[in-house]
């Protein structure tokens, strides 16, 4: 709890910028203590360990009393635990099926996420096992025939462990998916929108009209915008008005459109619309959207909008003038080859501030330091799963250490050094996180898609497109394997260090 409030206070100016610029929500820049918060972590640790404890206890008054000090006898119990894991965890993936199919909504989403999570590591220990089986099953070596046998009765053990490994792997992999994807799609939007190489605001109809006229002599593309806000479909939505030109023709890319949208926006036959209106509203291409009580036009094309929570109407210059005569463009958008030598002619000719007159390098450059900022929050979470499952790991191979003493003696004392046993303690840990990584990738690769398609929809009213990012992924394994190495690092030395009298002592029963 002390180390999430230090958390907090390091990522929270850019968490509340990031929010109030990508998606509208506007929320205190102080921390804030609330007991419930704290109190709900809090019992959730006690009630996760509570379950944890309670399977080993339960499993334990099934025992003979003293069978519970034999390893087989523990397989054996976790065996039957496995099933009931699998039977699980197989309920909960096809719940997560018919959830894709047939049900909506954001609680939906959610519950769709945790029942892929929950589902994807309880299955991890069966599929595990099995893998083990068969690899012990086409290997003909003795040493290595025990080291998959000796690998499948350590399972129940690591398992906890190792499903701690496949969510922080399976989150890394899904995040930086939906990061990676709007990165690049956020990029390509920018490119699209900030076509212009100038923007600019004035503060009055007199000076609208003043370098719009200016403009216009210097022989360069002119983009005015206009805009009001309306109610559409009961829904409070931005109105705008444009002059189609080649720049919009040439650089907006639709989601759907018809096939001639940009002339029938022009003519005032039909209007654009964004995605978050489109799907809040229920209408896409060819409904009928109405914009005043006498005005009503079919959508001719639906536009991306990325990062914006409000809803956009675009019509034209001209029906936008005749329903709202009274409004001038506020804004200016200007193509020019030489941005800095016009900007200099404005500001000396039309008396405008230089704040008010911005480039489109600047404004990139602004909006992707923006988006850079809002996802610092991932990295920083991405790190703390990896750490806390190697955590897990390197718990769990302590406590099987001094277990296992009677178990590796048998094989010492037939000639495999304590150096090769340590070897193979190294090799046993990065193979379980090998297949770990392999499962966390198409659960990862799935928990994107939910995010981007499912969740961000419901949520934001906008769907990002799903890229795959192949070099990422290979990283995120080499991080993971490298965990589990430094996990594994200080039990392998320990053994390596034990004294051979240790070792000899298991057979000091023996007759």
């Amino acid at each position: 709890m002390a180390l999430s409030y230090l958390i907090a206070a390091f990522l929270l100016p850019d968490v509340a910028a990031t929010l109030s610029g990508l998606y509208g929500a506007e929320i205190s820049g102080t921390l804030q203590f609330r007991a419930d918060w704290w109190l709900s972590g809090l019992l959730l640790a006690i009630a996760g360990t509570a379950i944890a404890l309670s399977s080993h206890m339960w499993q334990i008054t099934k025992m003979p009393l003293l069978e519970s000090a034999r390893s087989r006898a523990w397989v054996i119990a976790r065996t039957s635990k496995f099933r009931i894991q699998t039977a699980v965890a197989i309920t909960l993936l096809f719940a997560a099926i018919l959830m894709v199919m047939t049900l909506d909504g954001l609680l939906v989403g959610f519950a769709l996420l945790g029942s892929l999570l929950i589902g994807a590591a309880l299955a991890l220990p069966s599929l595990t096992a099995g893998s083990l089986t068969l690899l012990q099953k086409y290997t003909t070596t003795p040493i290595w025939s025990w080291f998959w046998a000796d690998t499948r009765q350590q399972l129940p053990g690591l398992s906890l462990a190792l499903m701690a490994l496949l969510l922080a792997v399976s989150a890394n992999i899904g995040v930086s998916t939906m990061v990676s994807s709007f990165r690049l799609t956020f990029v390509g939007f920018l490119d699209q929108r900030l076509a212009p190489e100038l923007f600019m605001r004035v503060n009055s109809a007199e000076q609208s009209k003043e370098l719009e006229t200016f403009l216009k002599k210097r022989d360069v593309e002119v983009l005015p915008l206009l805009s009001t806000q309306v109610k559409i479909e009961q829904h409070f939505v931005e109105l705008f008005g444009i002059r189609v030109g080649q720049t919009y023709r040439n650089n907006w890319v639709f989601l759907e459109a018809t096939t001639a949208a940009w002339d029938e926006v022009q003519l005032g036959q039909a209007v654009i619309v964004n995605e978050q209106l489109a799907r809040r509203t229920n209408l896409w291409v060819g409904d009928r959207v109405q914009i005043t009580p006498n005005l009503k036009l079919p959508i001719a094309a639906v536009v991306g909008d990325y990062g914006n929570p409000k809803g956009q109407v675009i019509i034209t210059e001209k029906l936008f003038q005749d329903i709202n005569p009274g409004l001038f463009p506020d804004r200016f958008g200007v193509r020019t080859q030489d941005a800095s030598e016009l900007r200099a002619q404005i500001i000396d000719k039309i008396g405008m501030d230089d704040t008010a007159i911005i480039d489109q390098a600047s404004i990139k450059a602004f909006s992707l330091e923006v988006f850079e900022r809002t996802f610092l929050v991932t990295s920083a979470l991405n790190i703390l799963t990896l750490g806390v499952a190697s955590f897990a790991i390197l718990m769990s191979l302590l406590t099987l250490a001094d277990l296992r003493v009677p178990q590796l003696a048998p094989v010492w004392a037939l000639g495999l050094t304590r150096s090769q046993l340590a070897r193979l303690e190294i090799l046993r840990t990065i193979l379980l996180a090998a297949f770990v990584v392999l499962c966390a990738i198409p659960t990862g690769l799935t928990l994107a898609w939910i995010l981007l398609s499912v969740i961000n929809v419901k949520a934001f009213g906008w769907k990002l497109p799903m890229y795959l990012f192949p070099l990422e992924y290979a990283k995120l394994g080499v991080y993971a394997l490298v965990a589990a190495f430094l996990a594994a690092a200080w039990p392998t030395l320990r053994l390596i260090r034990t004294p051979p009298s240790t070792l000899l002592k298991v057979f000091g029963s023996e007759r």
